[in-house]
């Protein structure tokens, strides 16, 4: 598998809401950062689901180097 484009260089922080699905842009495409937008359909990449535990802020990933995925773990800050 190739490697995905990088969407963005900081996490986005998202209200999420217990019990709803999110669905994480994957191949850094999408230009609804950092949600799926359909623009993957041209690569190997599909969107990760993101099932919401409860009611908070999460910091999605943008650069898509997080071994967290979809959340933030600081990779962007490795970024050149």
């Amino acid at each position: 598998m190739s490697e995905p484009e990088i969407g963005g260089r900081a996490p986005i922080p998202v209200e999420v809401e217990a019990g709803k699905s999110y669905w994480w842009c994957a191949c850094g495409r999408s230009k609804t950062q950092p949600f799926c937008d359909g623009s993957h359909k041209a690569t190997s990449f599909t969107p990760i689901e993101f099932k919401a535990a409860k009611s908070e802020k999460v910091f999605f990933c943008t650069c898509k180097g997080s071994t967290r995925k979809p959340t933030c773990d600081g990779s962007h800050k490795k970024l050149a």
